[in-house]
């Protein structure tokens, strides 16, 4: 028999980060700020939401509920962030939301006026996850600038479901649920692009991500950890403890290439 979300320690993660009904899919909305992400969280939960605060921090908790087509989702909004590179206190939840929680779909919402600089959060989402869809938002604001997007040639070129929105006057909100309840089902799966470095860090990331496979046993993307180390980022040991009980071998954390490259 197979595992449920009610008998499996995936549910007993989500729960340390907020408590969830066993029978709905949890979605995560990622963005900038000021990109109208909290305007895609009120029009898709409407009144059905509720605000609190993070366990233990200052930051704001929004979530909220919607149904479709017969599926309960839970939608919780992030806090707006530029990366996930866990700086501050808003990358450090959305990042440990995003890899720790295990939401069923992300979608991550971008400015469609200001797509460089909102991509960039786009790249570093999907190499979380590959269960990631694109709000490309505000879109009249990119039609009255006179600005052309290519949107299947964006979601060609991202491996990623693109889907164009007006939120604040529910223009493609309807698609938007479409694509997000595809995925949460298993009928769709994106097949994002993998981001390469050069040669001297992919080297590193291999040799690192052979050793990370079997530790993280699938609970976390290998390759996204082995960059996080190779990075020099040491908050991602104290999470791994935190949230998998995992203590990384030192052995593991000194690796370093003949390049110059280390964790």
């Amino acid at each position: 028999m197979g595992l449920t979300r009610a008998s499996s320690g995936l549910n007993a993660l989500r729960e340390s980060f907020i408590s969830l009904n066993a029978s709905s899919f949890l979605i995560a909305l990622a963005g900038n700020p000021n990109c109208g992400k909290s305007t895609v969280f009120n029009a898709l939960t409407g009144l059905k939401q509720h605000t609190g605060n993070w366990p233990g921090k200052t930051v704001t908790l929004a979530r909220g509920r919607y149904s479709y087509r017969g599926l309960d989702f839970t939608l919780v909004d992030l806090p707006g962030t530029y990366s996930l590179l866990a700086s501050s206190v808003e990358e450090q939840i959305a990042r440990q939301f995003i890899c720790f929680a295990h939401p069923d779909v992300v979608i991550v919402v971008v400015d469609a006026t200001c797509l460089e600089r909102n991509l960039n959060l786009v790249l570093q989402v999907l190499e979380t996850t590959p269960r990631v869809v694109v709000c490309l938002n505000l879109m009249d604001e990119a039609r009255r600038k006179k600005m052309l997007i290519d949107v299947p040639l964006l979601s060609q070129e991202l491996g990623l479901p693109v889907v164009p929105t007006v939120a604040r006057d529910g223009e493609g909100l309807e698609k938007l649920k479409e694509i997000v309840a595809a995925i949460a089902a298993g009928i769709l799966h994106p097949a994002p692009k993998t981001v390469r470095y050069n040669q001297a860090v992919e080297a590193a990331v291999i040799t690192l991500e052979k050793q990370l496979q079997p530790l993280l046993n699938g609970h976390l993307n290998a390759r996204w950890v082995a960059l996080r180390l190779l990075e020099g980022e040491l908050s991602i040991r104290q999470e791994l403890e935190q949230h998998l009980g995992l203590a990384l071998p030192q052995n593991v954390i000194q690796l370093k290439t003949k390049k110059g490259v280390s964790a």
